[in-house]
């Protein structure tokens, strides 16, 4: 450590880290390995996040890119971004014992978009193609489903009636961003209906707002999450674009000493699959490097929770992985 070099102001993010619809999640794949036994088997990555998923892995969890790889009859987890109706009737036809550890916010999605679809509208679905989230939502809503992830796309949609068009969104998208295409989309058919932004989650919301306020006070972002994570992305992206230069980070070992030259203060959030451990590793990192001091942001205190499924609620066991 360099004694001579003024001490680095660390400042954390609230809220940051695992939501709700995370922990519930994870606390299926672990009740389900505890109640049946391993392997169980879990339908994409349950969250993104390889550390979660190396965890889980290591405790028996066996994950695949489709039902088709599990064994007929088999514990079955479906991931926290929902599946389509498709996968639900291939795992059916296998005999699959499924638990939905779908995030209750994305089945919110889902119930909006099937509400418009039974109305004859065309819905717009605001995403980025190929996300596990958006196939599973496009694969859960029935009729005409167009899926767009900028304003420049809406000149170029062909809707069936446009008087009766509906959109709905991601969850983890940019608040800004959708806000950008729900105008477009408004501008274009003023009689769209559709949540505003509503349907973007909670966590993600007071994510990006904490993001966005630690950004007026720090030179430098980090963002602790996986490459693959959707809300860590827009995470690095709302610090990038508000001029501060912001880095996605999968663990501290990512941190580049070059980072710190010149900077007096920074801060570190992290994605909604991230666990707080690799947080707490980061800071680790930077106090080995520097003297820091450290604080938390003023922000908003989560206490939401979902209920697993009945059939785990009632084998609950107080040996969790250790996560966070």
């Amino acid at each position: 450590m360099e004694g001579s070099e003024a001490r680095l102001r660390v400042i954390l993010a609230k809220p940051r880290g695992f939501c709700a619809g995370v922990e519930r999640a994870i606390d299926i794949v672990e009740q389900a390995i505890l109640r049946y036994g391993a392997p169980v088997y879990v339908r994409h990555e349950i969250v993104h996040n390889k550390h979660v998923v190396e965890a889980l892995r290591a405790r028996g969890a066996v994950f695949v890119d489709d039902v088709d790889e599990v064994p007929p009859g088999a514990v079955t987890i479906f991931s926290a971004h929902g599946v389509s109706r498709q996968v639900e009737r291939d795992a059916a036809g296998r005999g699959l014992d499924v638990i939905d550890a779908t995030c209750p916010l994305v089945q919110k999605v889902h119930k909006h978009g099937q509400r418009y679809a039974a109305l004859g509208y065309d819905v717009i679905l605001i995403g980025h193609r190929g996300h596990p989230e958006v196939e599973g939502t496009r694969g859960q809503i029935p009729g005409r489903v167009h899926v767009i992830g900028a304003p420049a796309e809406v000149a170029t949609l062909m809707v069936e009636n446009p008087a009766r068009v509906a959109y709905v969104t991601q969850t983890t998208l940019s608040v800004t961003d959708t806000r950008g295409i729900i105008e477009a989309l408004r501008a274009r058919f003023p009689a769209i209906e559709g949540p505003d932004t509503r349907d973007i989650c909670y966590a993600t919301q007071n994510r990006q707002a904490a993001v966005r306020a630690l950004a007026a006070r720090v030179d430098l972002i980090l963002v602790v999450g996986s490459a693959n994570s959707s809300n860590s992305n827009r995470l690095r992206e709302i610090g990038r674009d508000a001029g501060v230069p912001s880095h996605l980070i999968d663990g501290a070992s990512m941190i580049q000493a070059g980072w710190l030259e010149s900077i007096s203060s920074i801060g570190i959030t992290a994605g909604a699959s991230a666990p707080e451990h690799l947080v707490q590793e980061a800071i680790a990192w930077l106090t080995a490097h520097r003297a820091v001091s450290i604080e938390t942001l003023d922000g908003i205190e989560e206490n939401v929770q979902f209920r697993l499924p009945p059939r785990l609620d009632r084998a609950r066991s107080p040996a969790p992985l250790p996560l966070s």
